[in-house]
């Protein structure tokens, strides 16, 4: 998935603007960069395109996740865009369904698996069969 794409699907899911979409994916993957070992970030990465991969900053020298729950989760990413709770867990779920379809064969599985169970509700949608957004 090209980045334009990447936003637009990212627009669409939160009903916002292009500019705003770009501003919460970049506050959502600039936290899940800290909640993920570096080695997850490079794998993950590697799979998006280059102004994504600019914002997860992936650093093999990060090896460490930063350990936090689904709650700081979103109140970080609302900190990050300047945005309520509600939409900032809006812009998580949406960003990530569009992950899920941006990346290929089991990346997103293999990532979600060093969250812990409280962040069950940010990622079921993504996981769910059917998840691609339908273009009208």
């Amino acid at each position: 998935m090209n980045y334009d794409t990447f936003i637009d699907q990212v627009s669409q899911r939160t009903a916002t603007s292009s500019e705003r979409a770009v501003e919460l994916t970049r506050a959502v993957l600039e936290t899940f960069a800290e909640r993920l070992t570096g080695g997850e970030v490079l794998d993950l990465a590697v799979q998006l395109p280059q102004p994504l991969q600019l914002v997860l900053k992936p650093s093999p020298s990060t090896e460490q996740a930063d350990r936090f729950g689904a709650a700081e989760f979103v109140a970080r990413v609302a900190g990050r865009a300047g945005v309520q709770e509600a939409a900032a867990d809006d812009a998580v779920r949406a960003v990530f369904s569009t992950l899920r379809e941006a990346i290929t064969g089991g990346e997103f599985d293999d990532v979600v698996t060093q969250l812990p169970r409280d962040y069950r509700g940010l990622v079921e949608q993504a996981l769910a069969p059917g998840v691609m957004l339908r273009r009208s």
